[in-house]
């Protein structure tokens, strides 16, 4: 069995373009659905987040509309309440990438706010990527492939081709007015060379190692891209 590294966001907000605090954190299906792909075939997950913090959810994405229903809400509370990890994660700072057969980024807005301008974080997405190891980043959680910045300014993640949440999503989300920055239009800005789907629909990127997910839905598609580099 081996072990699969989870970096989540210890952000509980999301900062907008006015300085209002918007409450996040991670998005409850992009660490679920993966989690339960990774372990049911037989890894071991290890979170971590900056400082060591649990990781806060974005209550929202328990609600019973983004969950199919109120069932569909209720299982996946129960899933979450299940990841006995979520409750004691290590320090981020203290990772040994060695000690990892992959790397996963899950998303929601609190990357955003920290992996996004975390620079042991961005280290540690550079090492990933020159290890060869899959690497799998969803929705908000490219945010943290900003910090991925190299010794000659240029960004680690130039002329990949990726994915993450896109502008008309965050448009439909009602946040692309007041946000301070658009995740597409950064990926853009980095030299990556952003993929673009459907809005809310099953969109996974595999660029050599690295595995991008668009949004919630992506998740388990890009958990099952990467259980194929494993196998």
């Amino acid at each position: 069995m081996s072990k699969i590294l989870f970096v989540m966001t210890g952000a509980g907000h999301w900062t907008l373009a006015d300085g209002t605090k918007h409450p996040t954190g991670f998005w409850a299906e992009e660490a679920v659905t993966p989690y339960q792909a990774f372990t049911a075939a037989g890894h071991e997950i290890v979170i971590a987040t900056p400082g060591g913090v649990v990781p806060p959810l974005d209550q929202v994405s328990l609600a019973p509309q983004f969950n199919g229903g109120e069932e569909g809400a209720k299982t996946m509370a129960d899933a979450l309440a299940s990841i006995s990890e979520i409750q004691h994660p290590i320090k981020l700072e203290d990772v040994d990438l060695a000690d990892y057969a992959a790397v996963f980024y899950p998303g929601g807005h609190g990357p955003m706010e920290d992996l996004a301008v975390h620079a042991t974080s961005g280290k540690l997405l550079i090492d990933a990527l020159a290890s060869g190891k899959p690497l799998g980043v969803v929705c908000h959680a490219p945010a943290a492939l900003l910090a991925a910045t190299e010794g000659d300014g240029g960004n680690a993640f130039a002329g990949y081709r990726l994915t993450g949440f896109s502008n008309a999503e965050e448009t439909q989300s009602g946040l692309a007015a007041i946000a301070k920055w658009l995740l597409q239009d950064r990926l853009v800005e980095i030299g990556a060379d952003y993929q673009e789907g459907e809005p809310w629909a099953p969109n996974v990127v595999v660029d050599r190692n690295l595995v991008t997910g668009q949004n919630p839905a992506s998740a388990g598609p890009a958990a099952a891209e990467m259980l194929k580099k494993l196998a």
